[in-house]
């Protein structure tokens, strides 16, 4: 049980959970059991989830850019069987995102299926957390998206689509080697977005670093989550830490959170324990 660890043992645990270990290498770091430190995982993230919920309201994001990351439970979806096809948590599963460009705050994120139902929920969980009545919104040009903002923020936002063009590779190597890049197209939707600020790159950048801060997200391993659970704990945990906890160079040494308004202190992973222990044993 994780109420056998001390707060110290806690953070000793969640420390390289948040710089992108995976359950199993943080056990053998730390000595401790795998599902302790599974347990601390999900108690930890359902922690940061309703913290996050109740404490991302009336952000003074003006520029929001949208984007989805694709990862996978138990199988690629053109392995999975046929009798657990259509069952959400097995195959292809994708992370919403939305990033503020200029705190750099993620205030909503999703993991769901890659639909316009999905992108929907999105939609409407930012358009409830924002104080700003118009907002400008950018997100790539998967068609999902239209319906997504005029649901969830009618005529209050101006939209714009950013389709970035790639040629082949020049090089021999094509499996891995990356397209080159040859321009973008932008296409206003709606209301009168600033062509200036048309851009998925703080997005496309937060897809990186989710990648990079969580294990299961790397591609070409076998380190991809078994649990849809599981999967939906860690990016939790995640942008906790990404939110409150990890300093941002752009941000001059503060955190998304501090940039937003949200908190006047950098938060340290033990404040993310002490947020677990409020959790656990509430005040009567």
């Amino acid at each position: 049980m994780t109420n056998v660890l001390s707060r110290s043992d806690r953070a000793a645990v969640v420390a390289p959970l948040v710089e992108g270990n995976s359950i199993r290498s943080t056990s053998r770091m730390t000595g401790t059991a795998r599902n302790t430190v599974s347990k601390l995982l999900l108690a930890l993230a359902g922690a940061c989830s309703r913290y996050q919920d109740e404490t991302l309201r009336d952000l003074p994001c003006k520029r929001l850019q949208v984007d989805e990351i694709w990862s996978f439970f138990y199988a690629k979806q053109k392995n999975v069987p046929a009798e657990m096809a259509g069952t959400f948590g097995v195959g292809d599963v994708s992370t919403f995102a939305a990033i503020d460009d200029e705190t750099k705050l993620v205030p909503s994120w999703l993991v769901a299926s890659r639909d316009a139902e999905s992108a929907i929920e999105l939609m409407t969980d930012l358009a409830g957390r924002l104080a700003n009545e118009r907002v400008q919104i950018t997100t790539d040009g998967h068609s999902m998206y239209l319906p997504a903002v005029e649901e969830g923020f009618g005529g209050l936002a101006d939209y714009a689509m950013l389709v970035k063009l790639y040629g082949t590779p020049q090089k021999a190597e094509k499996r891995y080697s990356p397209a080159e890049y040859i321009g973008c197209q932008k296409t206003r939707i709606q209301g009168s977005p600033n062509p200036k600020h048309v851009s998925t790159s703080y997005v496309e950048r937060q897809n990186l670093t989710t990648r990079m801060s969580m294990r299961r997200f790397t591609r070409l391993t076998n380190a991809f989550s078994k649990s849809v659970e599981h999967h939906a704990a860690a990016v939790a945990l995640h942008f906790m830490h990404y939110n409150f906890c990890r300093p941002h160079m752009s941000l001059k040494g503060r955190t998304p959170a501090q940039a937003a308004g949200v908190t006047s202190r950098r938060w340290t992973v033990e404040d993310l324990i002490h947020l677990l222990e409020e959790a656990q044993n509430p005040k009567s």
